[in-house]
């Protein structure tokens, strides 16, 4: 729980520095990112738990990483992170659940997130912003990738690639749970820095 709460204040923290260095006033974020004000004051003031599509939302329109939301201070020159230690940012009714890792710093930062897709459960991604790259490389199980409605199906040991500014969805496919990891390359510009 005292993660969770730590968590939630360092989200706090970024939402307001971001979007104060971006001049945006609560309402004008609201409006941009589709997030309720009554959200985004409760968010603001560590209340409330935002899941991932408010999240996406706000860091695409505040023009960062989901990760630079939830970091705090850097640790160090090397970073290294349990999939234990993280919360999940989704989970689905089914068991389904997507981890976000850590994030590279620099002027083009990368998302490193793991997935767990149990079969038949979907998770669609709101469009981010012009640039974003995806990468999704399966480990175990089978998928079904669905890109601006075309579905590609993949299997362990394949990676796809694709434009994520286009409407996009991961779905389990088969019988057995679909493991996966995915990088979300960010464009390069000093708002995305983390």
């Amino acid at each position: 729980m005292a993660e969770t709460t730590a968590a939630l204040r360092t989200v706090a923290h970024n939402v307001r520095a971001a979007r104060t260095r971006a001049g945006l006033s609560l309402d004008e974020l609201s409006r941009r990112a589709q997030v309720s004000k009554g959200a985004l004051v409760a968010l603001e003031k560590a209340q409330g738990n935002p899941n991932l599509a408010t999240l996406v939302r706000l860091a695409d329109t505040l023009g960062i990483s989901v990760s630079a939301l939830m970091q705090g201070p850097p640790e160090g020159r090397v970073r290294i992170v349990t999939a234990d230690t993280v919360a999940p940012l989704w989970t689905g009714e089914q068991g389904s659940e997507a981890r976000l890792m850590l994030t590279t710093s620099g002027p083009a930062p990368v998302e490193i997130w793991r997935w767990h897709l149990e079969p038949d459960e979907e998770y669609t991604s709101h469009p981010h912003q012009a640039g974003v790259v995806e990468t999704v490389s399966v480990t175990s199980g089978r998928m079904t990738l669905i890109i601006d409605g075309t579905e590609h199906a993949l299997e362990a040991g394949q990676t796809a690639t694709f434009n994520g500014d286009t409407p996009h969805t991961y779905r389990g496919s088969g019988t057995e749970t679909c493991n996966m990891i995915m990088t979300v390359h960010l464009p390069p510009g000093p708002a995305s820095t983390t």
